[in-house]
C-alpha cells in the first residue's frame, strides 16, 4: 500500500469508527436519540479535523520564532494540553446546544470523549498497523 493511500485509509477508518462509537456512547451517557447523538458526533469530528489544521499552523507558526529547536517533552505535552483545551472549548458549546444540555453536563461529556479518544488512539493504531503492517517510516 503507498503512503499516501495507507494514510487515507487510516484517517477514513479512524474517523467512521471513532463518529460510530463516540455517537453511541453519547446517546448511552445523554439518554438522547441516536440520530441527535450521531449527528453531533460527526460535527464534533469535523470541527476536530478544522481545529487540528488551524492550531497546529498556528503552533508551528510559534515554534518558528523559538530560539530553542526540537519537541521536547515539555513542548509536546504543551501542544497536546493546548490542542485539547481548544477543542474544549470550542465543543462543549456545540453539544450543550445541539443535545441540549446544560454547558457544564456538555462539558463534562466532552471530558469523557477527550479521555475515549486518547484510548481510541492508542488501540486503533495498535490494530491497524497489526492489520496493515507498520508504514515505511518505521521499519
Amino acid at each position: 500500500m503507498t503512503p499516501i493511500m495507507r494514510r487515507l485509509l487510516y484517517t477514513v477508518s479512524f474517523e467512521i469508527f471513532g463518529i460510530a462509537i463516540a455517537g453511541l456512547g453519547l446517546m448511552v451517557l445523554s439518554g438522547k436519540a441516536l440520530i441527535d447523538t450521531g449527528i453531533v458526533a460527526l460535527l464534533s469530528s469535523l470541527v476536530a479535523v478544522m481545529w487540528n489544521f488551524v492550531f497546529n499552523t498556528l503552533f508551528e507558526f510559534w515554534e518558528t520564532r523559538q530560539t530553542v529547536k526540537g519537541r521536547s517533552f515539555k513542548r509536546r505535552t504543551v501542544h497536546a494540553l493546548g490542542f485539547e483545551l481548544g477543542l474544549t472549548l470550542l465543543l462543549a458549546p456545540l453539544l450543550a446546544w445541539w443535545l441540549t444540555l446544560p454547558l457544564w453536563d456538555a462539558f463534562l461529556y466532552d471530558l469523557t470523549l477527550v479521555i475515549f479518544f486518547v484510548a481510541y488512539t492508542f488501540l486503533f493504531n495498535l490494530i491497524f498497523d497489526h492489520l496493515f503492517g507498520l508504514p515505511a517510516s518505521a521499519r
